[in-house]
């Protein structure tokens, strides 16, 4: 009996060891690397694409002509209203001269006034719509889908562009909630992208709201500390984070 108990006491001892110090390892965590910003770019009138200068995987700076649309027929609009209102501000203009020598009466006068800034108002709107000819860049980025090509007719709300802002590559993954009571924003550490086979130094942007109530995690966004041409969206590894004790 003495010497059953012996044996079973040296398989279990080890075993313990050895649960001790997997706990003492760094934890992985599945993550994931996205664009601090990205957005899908629609268009705002109808009209035939002119000029789409960035093809997919481009890069392109804040302000950038993105899409340029054949906007004739907006322009020659903005033409006519100028016209308008120009002859609609001599009649107006004529007609207070008329008035200060009581030789107009005063209906006529303010239909005069009501007619110049009507068309003002249809300047202005024309003005506006014609703005809508070019897409700008929101921000600096890449192109990662074309969704329209040259010479195509598009409808207003159509999806021209999907976009994304590169300079900073964030991390989305979730840890136990019960690591709430150490983790902190601004902590340091390391993640293995799976398509480099590299490690790479990161650190916690923001923690998660609210905790998971039937998985018990926590969401938490991170960013990589430093830029690596090499890393693109999309692609997925390791986060090493070791627990601290308390």
């Amino acid at each position: 009996m003495k010497t059953w108990m012996i044996a079973l006491a040296a398989i279990v001892l080890p075993a313990t060891h050895v649960v001790a110090e997997v706990a003492k390892a760094p934890q992985e965590i599945r993550a994931q690397l996205k664009p601090k910003r990205f957005t899908t770019l629609a268009a705002e009138i109808g009209a035939k694409v002119m000029k789409l200068p960035y093809e997919e995987g481009m890069s392109f700076k804040a302000g950038s002509a993105l899409v340029t649309f054949d906007c004739s027929i907006q322009q020659a609009q903005l033409g006519k209203a100028n016209a308008a209102l120009k002859a609609a501000d001599k009649t107006w203009k004529a007609n207070k001269r008329l008035d200060e020598l009581n030789a107009v009466g005063k209906v006529e006068l303010e239909v005069s006034e009501s007619e110049m800034i009507k068309s003002r108002a249809e300047v202005s709107a024309n003005a506006a719509v014609l703005k809508k000819c070019i897409v700008s860049a929101p921000f600096a980025g890449r192109v990662t889908e074309q969704k329209v090509r040259e010479q195509q007719f598009v409808q207003p709300g159509q999806a021209l562009l999907e976009i994304i802002d590169d300079s900073v590559l964030e991390l989305v993954f979730v840890v136990p909630s019960k690591w709430l009571v150490w983790m902190k924003v601004g902590d340091p550490f390391q993640i293995k992208v799976d398509e480099t086979a590299k490690t790479y130094p990161a650190k916690i942007q923001r923690i998660g709201a609210k905790v998971d109530p039937v998985s018990q995690t926590v969401r938490v966004t991170a960013a990589i500390d430093g830029r690596f041409p090499e890393l693109i969206s999309g692609m997925s590894g390791k986060v090493l984070i070791t627990p601290k004790v308390q």
